[in-house]
């Protein structure tokens, strides 16, 4: 088949248009603009309303989503920070989920404006990994790194369509390292990648994967189809919209949304990333377990990087993280390596669950022998180069544990199963418990000894935890913890 051919048999409008009501989907722009132009957030009454709701562990309507959105007051901002980390700790108790993305490839078929892999930009490196280099690139990030979790990065392009997402996806659970004291191995295998049919998803479903990733990027229509020019795939806006509704459909019932801040108002970013959430929960029973909100980056070649208009201000992007997490505050909330040391650390204490460490975003990156980031062979710059181990360090010192679970996954506690869990607080406690153990893991296989020392107090406040809050199971865990010092890997509840 040709390139042609297989953009032309790329989209199937069939597989959406159930969702659709009246022809229309469910993000009303007109809708979206006049609830933020009218809920005014000055009553009182109605803010404790809308935390209490949010404490509950229930999504907030959009109406509730504007009036948080336009919060000026410095008393009322405070409280909802230190609601938002009351609801994260309660829902994921303190842990901090770490990850790396691979890209697979620079290849695409789009030409979306502020990409660095759009389609003309002929002076960008294109590769697309083998199966040996991706070998090489898993042992560097299992065994020298320590990661278990991967994000796999894939563009849209006849040379890594769903025949080779699986295949790298294989290839990539395949590789064991032997470490220290154990040995190294990814556990699961994360996708975000460009919209898919049902028959191709359940291809994905099938190999084992964990979270599936698909972002709107703008849920403004008029940006949307400006950004992403007419006659590409990408511009199809609906296809996009409701990959997640098939995605379930396919079997994938762990999915994550986003949206890519600074192509349009930020506030009605959030407004789309809610009315996503709504959207799901009305149609397939459980929302997103994961948002992303990360905020445009220079990328080489897109002019737009540098002056989209709607440039979202540090000030903004963590209030807009704080409205996120009491808005869904069910869902993990991951912030990347786009954004600076700086406004990450200020970011651990407002909701965030997730995080990339010792991040590469060159095709390749992990097994060459880069020092300094190179424009021409990435999708865009990152902001915050840390290591694995430094951001450990940093988490450690804040008493929050580094967790590498991939438990939930292998266990079952996806789709409705982990949204009840997570709504009464009861995912907390399965995490605690394999935060430790995992961390532990990654302890005595990788850390040096100025990190090990610096984290043990740490590992033994959590076994106190531990064995106060769960006694129940405190035996049974405590034997997996001795068993995993002493060299035996992946024990999990």
């Amino acid at each position: 088949m040709n390139i042609n051919d297989w953009i032309n048999n790329r989209i199937k409008p069939e597989q959406y248009t159930e969702y659709l009501a009246n022809g229309k989907d469910f993000i009303n722009d007109e809708l979206i603009e006049d609830k933020i132009r009218s809920n005014n957030a000055k009553d009182r009454r109605r803010f404790d309303e809308i935390l209490a709701i949010s404490k509950s562990i229930q999504t907030l309507s959009l109406d509730d989503t504007a009036f948080l959105l336009n919060v000026e007051d410095r008393d009322m901002l405070s409280e909802m920070r230190s609601t938002a980390l009351a609801i994260k700790k309660k829902v994921y108790d303190n842990r901090i989920v770490t990850f790396a993305p691979i890209y697979l490839g620079s290849y695409c078929v789009n030409n979306c404006a502020y990409c660095g892999f759009k389609k003309d930009n002929s002076a960008v490196r294109r590769h697309i990994l083998t199966e040996e280099e991706i070998v090489h690139e898993i042992e560097v990030l299992a065994g020298k790194i320590g990661h278990k979790r991967l994000i796999a990065v894939y563009g849209e392009h006849p040379k890594n369509d769903i025949d080779y997402m699986v295949n790298s996806i294989r290839a990539i659970y395949n590789v064991k390292v032997k470490t220290k004291n154990g040995y190294g191995q990814i556990r699961r295998v994360n996708v975000n990648a460009a919209p898919l049919a049902i028959e191709n998803l359940k291809k994905l479903h099938e190999v084992g994967i964990g979270t599936y990733q698909v972002f709107q990027e703008t849920y403004h229509h008029e940006t949307y189809d400006k950004l992403h020019p007419k006659g590409t795939l990408k511009n199809d806006y609906k296809w996009r919209l409701y990959c997640m509704h098939r995605a379930f459909q396919a079997g994938i019932d762990d999915f994550g949304i986003g949206a890519l801040f600074g192509l349009y108002d930020w506030k009605f970013e959030v407004m789309g990333l809610v009315a996503h959430a709504l959207d799901l929960e009305k149609h397939v029973g459980i929302g997103p377990h994961t948002i992303s909100f990360p905020r445009i980056e220079p990328a080489f070649n897109s002019p737009i990087t540098q002056s989209s208009g709607h440039k979202v201000t540090d000030d903004d992007f963590l209030k807009l993280i704080v409205v996120l997490r009491l808005a869904v505050p069910y869902s993990g909330m991951i912030i990347t390596a786009r954004e600076s040391e700086d406004i990450r650390s200020k970011s651990w204490l407002l909701g965030i669950t997730q995080t990339d460490a010792s991040t590469r975003i060159g095709v390749g990156g992990y097994s060459e022998k880069v020092t300094e980031q190179q424009d021409k062979g990435q999708q865009f710059l990152l902001g915050d180069t840390r290591s694995l181990t430094e951001l450990i360090r940093e988490f450690s010192s804040k008493g929050m544990i580094t967790s590498f679970c991939t438990a939930g996954y292998r266990c079952g506690r996806t789709g409705e199963c982990i949204m009840d869990l997570l709504r009464t607080g009861q995912e907390g406690k399965f995490c605690k418990l394999n935060a430790v153990l995992t961390f532990r893991e990654w302890l005595d296989d990788f850390a040096d000894e100025e990190t090990k020392k610096m984290s043990e107090p740490l590992i033994e406040k959590e076994i106190e935890e531990v064995k106060m809050s769960n006694p129940g199971v405190f035996e049974q865990f405590i034997s997996a913890y001795d068993k995993t010092k002493d060299g035996q890997r992946d024990l999990y509840f």
